[in-house]
C-alpha cells in the first residue's frame, strides 16, 4: 500500500525523464530494425517514427536528423563491443587462447547476423577503433597490452570490413576464426586440447524493445 502511494506521488519530472528515456529507446531500437531490414539509406525518418510508434516530430525531437540517430545507434554498438573486451579482460578462469578465440567468433557471428546494417554503420564504427583507441581498454591494460590491443584492433578491422564491403561468399565466423590463429601466431598451435574446449561468453545482453502492434480494422471498413 505504502509503495502504490510512493509512486502517486512520484515527482513529475521524474517520470517524464522515464518517459522520454523509453520513447528514445523505442526509436533507436525502430531505426536499427529497419536499417537491418532494408539497410541505412532506404529509411526515412517518417518510417522509424512509424515503426516506434511515435510521431514524425517525436524523433526529430531526440535525433535532428538521421546522421544523429545513426551516430546514438553507432555508440550503442561500441557500447556492446567494449562489454565484450571488458568481459574478456575481467575472466580470470578460461585460457587466454579461448578468450581470444572467442572474441574473434563472437564479434564475427554478430556482425554476419545484421550484414546489411553493418554496412552502414562500420565505417562509422571503425573510427574509434571499437574501443581500442588512445585511453580505450588497451592503454588502460599498459604499454604491452596496448600493442597488442592496436594488432587485434587492426586484424579485427581488417577482417570484418573485408567482408562486408568486398568478398563475403564465406561465412565471416569462419574468417574471424582464421584471423585469432593468425593473431595468436604459434602459441595456438601448443595447447591442443583447448581447441575441442567450449569459448567462454563474452557478448553482454542487449536490450531491446518491441515493435508496437499495429491495429487492425475488420474487412470493408474505412479508416480515415
Amino acid at each position: 500500500m505504502l509503495d502504490r502511494l510512493a509512486a502517486d506521488v512520484q515527482p513529475a519530472p521524474d517520470r517524464r525523464a522515464r518517459q522520454r528515456g523509453t520513447q528514445r529507446t523505442r526509436i533507436v531500437d525502430a531505426a536499427r530494425r529497419l536499417f537491418t531490414r532494408r539497410g541505412v539509406d532506404d529509411v526515412t525518418m517518417t518510417e522509424v517514427a512509424a515503426e516506434a510508434g511515435v510521431a514524425r516530430a517525436t524523433v526529430f525531437n531526440y535525433f535532428g536528423s538521421k546522421h544523429a540517430l545513426l551516430e546514438a545507434i553507432t555508440e550503442e554498438v561500441i557500447s556492446h563491443y567494449q562489454g565484450m573486451l571488458r568481459n574478456a579482460l575481467a575472466d580470470t578462469t578460461s585460457p587466454t587462447l579461448l578468450i581470444v578465440r572467442a572474441l574473434f567468433e563472437q564479434m564475427g557471428a554478430g556482425i554476419e547476423e545484421d550484414r546489411r546494417f553493418y554496412r552502414g554503420v562500420f565505417r562509422e564504427i571503425a573510427k574509434v577503433r571499437l574501443g581500442l583507441d588512445e585511453g580505450g581498454m588497451g592503454q588502460r591494460a599498459g604499454e604491452v597490452a596496448l600493442g597488442l590491443a592496436s594488432a587485434f584492433d587492426s586484424l579485427v578491422n581488417g577482417t570484418i570490413t573485408h567482408w562486408l564491403y568486398g568478398d563475403a561468399a564465406e561465412p565471416l565466423r569462419q574468417r574471424m576464426r582464421r584471423a585469432a590463429e593468425v593473431f595468436l601466431g604459434a602459441v595456438a598451435l601448443v595447447p591442443a586440447a583447448h581447441r575441442s574446449a567450449p569459448l567462454p561468453a563474452l557478448a553482454p545482453r542487449r536490450r531491446r524493445t518491441r515493435a508496437p502492434r499495429r491495429q487492425r480494422h475488420p474487412p470493408g471498413r474505412r479508416v480515415s
